[in-house]
């Protein structure tokens, strides 16, 4: 792999880029299990847009490093939350908020790999990635209500991921909760052994890079044109215009043709 140019020694977030086009992004606060504070916040924002503008990335990982996936809100940061006045904290939920919704809706396929605790936030984090694959020694707890506070700008994507019936228990109860609980409610589609989730994660990428780097992102916007929308005229009649357009595509084209002519479309990389 080779690290992104805007990577240094001390930074929160590291990124690298491999030849293939896939993208490692690490949270890199082991010490104190990647907990995020405004600084991480910016950063993972501004390097997750710059991934999405790149046209040679194909697949973005989030991990953490250490033994924590991220353990949510930087306690230094909270004190300092604390002293806020409402226009400063807004400012600073704003900022969060935009990055679940940059992580969400970038163009890109995102993998998390989550390789231990996700807490809060973290939680958010994974819930905005398209795969989630979990270590069987990561646990989860949305936890902000023990703390008097309310996991308000992950709710859109956590409750899309969990469902309205296990997000009045979770988020209610605070309960911790093992990566099997996680698969079982939907926040999780694989877990594996600890060992095993950096060569899953691998495999994840070979499956994507196997695929239209366009067409993924098309499918993405389909999934959000569709979801919770009832079906109607207008509805079916976008579906049609949606893969119209793909099959008139240089990328619909060529991978018909590939598959008509037994060999890997121009996209697909080993």
């Amino acid at each position: 792999m080779t690290n992104v140019n805007t990577n240094n020694i001390d930074d929160a977030a590291i990124c690298e880029i491999a030849d293939t086009g896939v993208a490692r992004i690490t949270l890199n606060r082991p010490d104190i299990h990647n907990a995020f504070d405004d600084a991480l916040i910016a950063e993972l924002t501004a390097k997750i847009e710059t991934l999405d503008a790149d046209p040679a990335v194909r697949v973005v990982i989030l991990t953490g490093a250490g033994k924590s996936f991220s353990a949510g809100a930087d306690l230094n940061w909270m004190k300092r939350m604390a002293t806020y006045s409402h226009a400063e904290n807004l400012d600073d939920s704003r900022a969060l908020a935009k990055l679940m919704k940059v992580l969400n809706f970038t163009s890109k396929p995102t993998i998390a790999l989550v390789n231990g605790a996700a807490f809060g936030g973290g939680v958010g984090l994974a819930a905005c990635c398209d795969i989630v694959i979990a270590s069987d020694r990561a646990s989860f707890c949305l936890s902000e209500v023990k703390l008097g506070l309310i996991p308000a700008v992950i709710s859109p994507y956590v409750v899309e991921a969990i469902g309205v019936n296990q997000a009045r228990r979770y988020f209610l109860s605070a309960e911790r909760f093992d990566a099997s609980t996680a698969k079982h409610i939907g926040l999780v589609h694989e877990v594996v052994p600890g060992d095993d989730l950096t060569v899953r994660g691998d495999e994840m990428t070979q499956i994507l890079l196997a695929n239209g780097p366009q067409a993924m992102h098309a499918a993405k916007n389909l999934i959000y044109a569709v979801a919770n929308t009832p079906i109607s005229d207008a509805v079916i009649d976008d579906t049609a215009h949606r893969i119209a357009d793909q099959r008139a595509s240089a990328e619909g084209r060529e991978g018909v043709g590939a598959f008509l002519e037994k060999r890997p479309a121009n996209w697909s990389k080993k």
